[in-house]
This record gives structure tokens, sequence and C-alpha cells, in this order.
């Protein structure tokens, strides 16, 4: 596949996909006598829906249908509870998806990223403005990102072997083991997410084993072995030059969005490429 296909913005078509079904309000009782139409919007998935399994509803399917923000999404976003237990952006995803059957942890996170990012252009427009700390002078600006600028990276271009059945194989230089791996999915940054967290609660001076754990969830099986004992002996005792490999070969072949922008601080002039954070302030602009 190629990469860099496409910017993110709105503004462009959706390739093979019908024109968006408009979700109407319709209630009119005595109490509510409103009737309207909820706006809704194709979001192109990066992944074009080919690494899905078969019974998946967005199997093979290049676009996914959400409804724009509304203020019941905005109470999602300033819930305490959801916030605290970190489910609320997955609320807003399950708020915001047309087709309910979709769960908004099984959406790969390309995909998932394409979802939040849209729906935050269409609530609030293209432009986010944040506090970025530099990372030469240290002081915390405010700056503003365009995130139409977003491009979309189709993904493909390593060398790892495409299974079909959205697993993929690649063999390790050092050891000459055959790994086969699958993409993250937004069930699987959670759990690494918890598994960070629950860690530095334990024990301060922990580590936070971003590599072992992110390779043990990406890993399906080496040498065709798929138990869970044979994958944890293989990370844990994983030569470096195999794991560069397999994350290289990992981010060459997941569909990805490129946050990517240049940054310069009114400070002291640092000028450098970062990507967007994608903090609490997302889905919240000065208004």
């Amino acid at each position: 596949m190629s990469r860099n296909r496409d910017r993110l913005g709105l503004e462009q078509e959706t390739k093979h996909a019908d024109p968006p079904i408009q979700q109407t309000i319709n209630d009119t009782t005595s109490d509510n006598p409103f009737s309207f139409v909820v706006p809704t919007e194709f979001v192109e998935l990066p992944s074009g829906g080919i690494y899905y399994p078969e019974n998946h509803p967005l199997y093979k399917q290049e676009a996914v249908e959400i409804k724009q923000m509304t203020a019941r999404e905005e109470d999602i976003l300033t819930s305490r509870s959801l916030l605290k237990n970190g489910v609320a952006i997955e609320r807003v995803i399950q708020s915001l998806l047309m087709n309910k059957a979709i769960d908004p942890n099984s959406l790969l996170v390309c995909d998932r990223n394409a979802v939040i990012i849209a729906a935050r252009i269409s609530g609030y427009g293209n432009e986010y403005t944040t506090g970025v700390n530099c990372p030469s002078c240290e002081i915390t600006q405010e700056y503003t990102f365009d995130l139409n600028n977003a491009v979309v990276e189709d993904g493909g271009s390593g060398d790892a072997k495409d299974n079909g059945d959205g697993t993929f194989n690649t063999t390790l230089p050092r050891t000459g083991l055959t790994v086969t791996f699958r993409l993250l999915c937004g069930q699987d940054e959670k759990n690494l997410s918890n598994r960070s967290q629950r860690r530095k609660s334990r024990k301060a001076n922990t580590s936070d084993r971003l590599i072992t754990n992110q390779l043990k969830s990406i890993i399906v099986s080496v040498n065709s072995n798929d138990t869970a004992e044979a994958i944890d002996y293989v990370v844990n005792n994983l030569p470096s030059m195999d794991s560069t490999h397999l994350r290289r070969v990992y981010k060459d072949t997941a569909p990805n969005i490129d946050l990517t922008q240049h940054f310069f601080c009114s400070n002291c002039d640092y000028e450098q490429d970062m990507e967007v954070p994608l903090n609490a302030e997302f889905f919240w602009p000065d208004i």
C-alpha cells in the first residue's frame, strides 16, 4: 500500500461511500414539539477495513458513519467518574457511531484515532490550541495546531508478510525466529495503560516495561507456538536487534494517522517537529 495517502480534512470525499444518512430526532409530544436532523458524516478508515476479522462489522469497510457531537457527548466528556475510570473517550465513540454493533474497543488504533479527530473537527473546528512545554527552555505556552494537516498513512510498506487474516509474519534477523503479530486495537491500548498504572501504584521505582508489554500485546505466536509461556520467554530474552526489528516492522506495517507538525517556541526560538498532544483539552477549546 502507499503511504501518506491523504490529509484528514473533512472536506475530502470518502471513496466508495454512500451519502451520509441523516438521523432524525422526531418527538412531537406536547412537551417537546421539535423535529430536526442530526448531521452525520463518513470517516474514512486508515485500515480500509482489511485488517478486521470476517465477523467484524467493519470487515472490508472503507468508512464508518458517525453523528456529529452534541451536548450529550459533552456531558460524557465532563463526567468525573468516566474520566477517573479512563472510559470517557470510549463512551463518546460509542455514542457517535451510527452502527451500534461496533464495539469501540475493537477499533484498530488508527481507525479509533480517525474517529476522534473527525469528531473534534466537526464539533469545534480544525484549529486545536493547547499548552505545549518547550523541550528547550521548558516554558509552557499556548500553541495552535491545524488538525486538517493530519496525514493518513496506509501502512503495509514493511517487509512483513500479510497472512490475509489480520496477522503478519516477519523473520527476526538475530535469532531467525518467525514471529506472527497483529495490529493493536483500542482494548489493547487500554490494557497497556492499565498495566502501567498498576505497576506505578504498587512500586514507585518499578519500570513501566513499555517495550516488553507492547511486544507481548502484538505477538500472536513464535515459530507457530502461541502459548503465553513461549511468547513471554521470547520477549523477555529477545536480543535488542530483534526487538528493534520487530518494532520497526510493526510501525511500517500498521496504518496510522500522522499528527506531526512543526513547533516554534516564541520564548527561545527553538523549533522542531512534534506530535500533536491529544490531552484533556483536545475536546475543550476556549469558548
